[in-house]
């Protein structure tokens, strides 16, 4: 079987050649044996993808920056005037922030593509008779491939099954409207919009259920050939590397000008051009942070990977700077707050109540009559009454989802709920295997969020329906229900009611099940056949218990500011129960809201709804919708948890959409900013709290580097201006710019969190980084600096005689007072002074800081006392005494840094 060279395309085939044609049994599909074979001659399900730019081209474009472009210029004059060791110096600088950069580029990308090849598509196939869950990339031609509602399609299937099957082909051939599908076989010529008996890689399932046979794979998708046209890169701009992009331009702008201004001026005062040129470059490379875009880079990489450490893999960078300012958390509750582990704990069959022991997915457990049942008082099968039984039976054959057994551990092939129902059974000793093969399926109808129940036809004497769903959707739909003996008499609603008012008192989720006998020649059901007529069978109520991390994390959010609202499809009493034990309101009484009262308000209600409300119950996915925009117009910032198709437009009006790793829907993770690997509400919280820190070590990074260059520029102005020695070079500036600021600033990056950092409020969403009250300690702390570099440079001049020892006692002393100041706004110096007063008995464990300030030390020694660095630098060994009062500087920074951060206590942690 080869499929490239077919005769015909896949369309054209029937369903008996298409098997053929693929050697593959369509009830069945591939044996273990056949899938390694095609894999071997196929490989992997996955595009291929076009390699970027070669690396010495990615190398080049680090040096198109304004910047570079300066000291580039600058080395060149330099190398003119016969200055070639100031030429080779402001070259290596160049090449090594060219080197910096791109050895930083590479590890960002590298990072974001490892985490996104992280997020796999997971689909369900059929492999010798057993339904499987198995990644996308490992499917071969002839897989057997199940799709269902919210499934991206992983491959170019020809569909041999399609109940109801919808598919949205957009991205495919434009088509706007998804397309409902069929089986039978097409002409040659079919348009490729008009195949409908195809369904295609990239594609969605948007209603209904289907089954294909991946004729297929890889680059013989057909987005496989229109992909080898396109390159696919990782684009690491965000908004807050475009603000600093922006904000770079505009300063050199400035500082080109003012350097103009201060050559011109200085030429015109009788000085030497040499000697303004010098003036002119070394104020233009002072005044601009080099470090900076780097530090921006370093630090939103390495808060992308903390989040992926904790779970939140985030897709669109952007997201890392959003969720420090999030001040809503819309939350659905299953798997996100709770466990998704759902137990069946009460039956209520045949107007009698049963209680189930047990717990997760295990069939360990009973079912008996009440507490401290004995084993007279359980059932198993062979003496269960007829309602329970056929409740139980309903529950196992109106079911999609298989129980798995691995090592000690039982899971879920598919829906939570639907496990539940199976492990009740089994309790009973009631196997899916053999009720299935008792009672074999003829036909289905899919649950739909817009129908709320699921609906089975089997064969037996006569046909039965099975149906279970919400208890309003098939209340309304039953005339009698069935007693313990198994009898029919008329529904009463009212004890009904009662059962699911006691079970969702107790946070349990209530389905109800029914049943309808059908006619011989009834082969398949529809909507209309289940209308009205049904037998009601029983009520099971199952709890999904809270996550004790996800309790936590909502008290963790609450003290931060963050107000989180559950919103679920549930019934509201349960709803509210869970909502009660995870704390989301200190009340029982908690205010929540059903979907049909939603509905009923116009936009002023429903404002009102979104302010006073914590729990949204029953609520439709159109309506998720409605509820962000108007949290977002009361000037919210929003982040919203889905795992749904109809999720999709919600998570993408939110200002951070969050997606289900494990058991979202493929529709839902590609509109999302980040996704939850583990599907808990917890990482949400760590990652607002990773995005908190990021922003934080940010400002941190910024307040650090931006005094030395104001300054640094300063001192090179008023000196050049007054026609006094420069205090330091240009070549002495890009020591301390490039070398000296990156080896204190990096560690900066790698900052924890400060421990009132999740107990303040979200900072406003439209705050600049550069905020006044920053603004104002970056200028106090260049002042502070102007008057060290100045003073040192003149008094070491007048009292050693010496411009270079001079030069490099102020460059030493304000290395010195530096130290102390990122001290000051480190947690390690904060912690340091906290156990110095008495205040704490620990000191915060910073390795990365320490390490980082003694490679400072060391540099600055070889900078001033190594001989070829005297040489490149024009600086001068220092003697004891000298280095001595180089030191003297950091006595004035404590205190000054002391006044500072107690002035504006607040302004580095927010």
């Amino acid at each position: 079987m080869l499929v490239e060279t077919r005769s015909r395309a896949f369309h054209e085939y029937s369903l008996d050649d298409i098997a053929q044609e693929f050697e593959s049994d369509l009830e069945s599909g591939l044996t273990a044996e056949a899938v390694a074979d095609r894999y071997e001659t196929y490989g992997r399900n996955e595009l291929p993808v076009k390699s970027g730019k070669p690396a010495y081209l990615r190398f080049l474009l680090q040096f198109n920056q304004p910047l570079l472009y300066i000291l580039l210029l600058a080395g060149s004059v330099k190398a003119f005037l016969g200055s070639w060791t100031n030429a080779a110096v402001i070259w290596g600088v160049t090449v090594l922030n060219a080197i910096i950069g791109y050895v930083q580029e590479a590890k960002a990308e590298g990072a974001i593509a490892s985490l996104a090849k992280a997020v796999t598509t997971e689909t369900t196939v059929l492999r010798g008779g057993q339904m499987l869950r198995v990644q996308s990339q490992d499917l071969v031609p002839g897989d057997i491939v199940l799709l269902s509602s919210g499934d991206k399609v992983p491959a170019d299937l020809r569909l041999v099954k399609s109940r109801n099957l919808q598919v949205d082909e957009s991205a495919l051939t434009g088509e706007s409207v998804p397309v409902e599908k069929s089986i039978e076989p097409l002409p040659a010529d079919t348009p490729l919009a008009e195949r409908t008996n195809m369904a295609y890689a990239s594609s969605f399932v948007t209603f209904g259920q289907g089954t294909g046979l991946v004729a297929a794979t890889a680059g013989a998708t057909e987005v496989g050939q229109i992909s080898r046209s396109m390159e696919q890169r990782v684009n690491l701009t965000t908004p807050l590397t475009r603000k600093f992009a922006a904000f770079s331009r505009t300063l050199l702008y400035c500082i080109l000008t003012l350097a103009t201004l201060t050559f011109a001026i200085g030429l015109g005062q009788g000085e030497s051009w040499e000697y303004m040129f010098e003036a002119a470059v070394a104020l233009a490379v002072s005044a601009i942070p080099e470090g900076l875009p780097a530090v921006v880079t370093i630090t939103l990489a390495i808060g992308v990977n903390r989040m992926a450490r904790r779970n939140a893999i985030i897709r669109k960078l952007p997201a890392v700077e959003a969720l420090g300012s999030a001040t809503v958390i819309c939350s659905d509750k299953t798997g996100t707050l709770t466990e998704n582990q759902m137990t069946v704990q009460t039956i209520y069959a045949g107007e009698q109540t049963y209680q189930v022991s047990g717990s997760g997915y295990s069939p360990k457990g009973d079912i008996g009559l009440g507490a401290g049942d004995t084993p007279e008082n359980c059932f198993l099968a062979d003496r269960l009454p007829n309602a329970l039984r056929e409740c139980l039976v309903a529950g196992v054959l109106c079911n999609d989802s298989q129980l798995k057994q691995q090592g000690e551990y039982w899971t879920v092939v598919g829906d939570p709920t639907e496990g539940a129902l199976i492990t009740a059974a089994a309790k009973a000793d009631l196997s899916q295997a053999g009720m299935t093969s008792l009672l074999p399926r003829l036909d289905s109808i899919p649950f739909e969020s817009e129908y709320q129940y699921m609906a089975t036809l089997h064969d037996a004497l006569p046909r039965v329906v099975y149906v279970k769903g919400s208890v309003e959707a098939l209340l309304s739909r039953c005339s009698d229900t069935m007693t313990e003996s198994g009898q029919s008499k008329p529904l009463d609603r009212f004890a009904i009611e009662q059962a699911v008012a006691a079970m969702t008192a107790k946070g349990l989720r209530v389905l109800a099940f029914a049943r309808k006998t059908m006619g011989d020649r009834h082969h398949a059901i529809d909507h209309d056949d289940i209308q009205s007529g049904l037998v009601f069978l029983g009520l099971q109520g199952m709890i999904d218990p809270p996550r004790p991390e996800a309790i936590a994390a909502v008290h963790a959010c609450q003290s931060a500011g963050i107000r989180v609202k559950m919103i679920t499809g549930d019934h509201i009493a349960t709803a509210q129960a869970i909502a009660y034990r995870m704390g989301i309101q200190q009340s029982s009484e908690v205010t929540a809201f059903e979907g049909r009262q939603l509905v009923a308000m116009d936009d002023a209600q429903l404002a009102q709804a979104v302010t006073d409300g914590d729990v949204f119950a029953r609520v439709a996915p159109a309506q998720k919708l409605r509820l962000v925009e108007t949290l977002q117009l009361k000037g919210n910032i929003v982040a919203m948890t889905g795992d749904g198709v109809n999720d999709a437009p919600a998570l993408k009006q939110a200002d951070i959409g969050i997606a289900m790793g494990k058991n979202g829907t493929e529709v839902a993770r590609e509109v999302a900013d980040m996704l939850l690997t583990d599907d808990n509400f917890a990482s949400i919280e760590a990652a607002v709290e990773e995005g908190r820190t990021v922003y934080q070590n940010l400002r941190k990074a910024i307040a650090f580097l931006l005094p030395v260059n104001g300054g640094e520029s300063m001192t090179i102005l008023i000196s050049a201006l007054f026609a006094r020695d420069l205090p330091i070079l240009s070549l002495q500036v890009l020591w301390l710019n490039m070398i000296n600021s990156l080896t204190m600033t990096v560690p900066l990056a790698f900052e924890p969190k400060s421990n009132s950092l999740m107990q303040q409020p979200p900072r406003p969403p439209g705050e600049s980084l550069l905020t006044g009250r920053l603004l104002r300690r970056i200028l106090a702390v260049s002042f502070f600096n102007w008057v060290l570099i100045f003073g040192m440079f003149e008094w070491a001049k007048a009292t050693t005689g010496d411009v270079a020892v001079a030069r490099t006692m102020a460059i030493q002393a304000l290395v010195a007072a530096r130290i102390i100041y990122l001290l000051s706004i480190s947690q390690l110096g904060i912690s340091l002074f906290r156990y110095l007063s008495r205040q704490s008995t620990s000191i915060t464990q910073a390795p990365i800081l320490i390490s980082g300030i003694l490679g400072a030390v060391a540099l600055q020694v070889v900078f001033s006392q190594w001989g070829v660095m005297n040489v490149l630098f024009e600086t001068a060994p220092l003697t004891w005494n000298q280095w001595l009062i180089c030191l003297l500087p950091m006595l004035p920074m404590v205190p000054f840094a002391v006044l500072i951060n107690r002035i504006d206590p607040r302004n580095l942690k927010k």
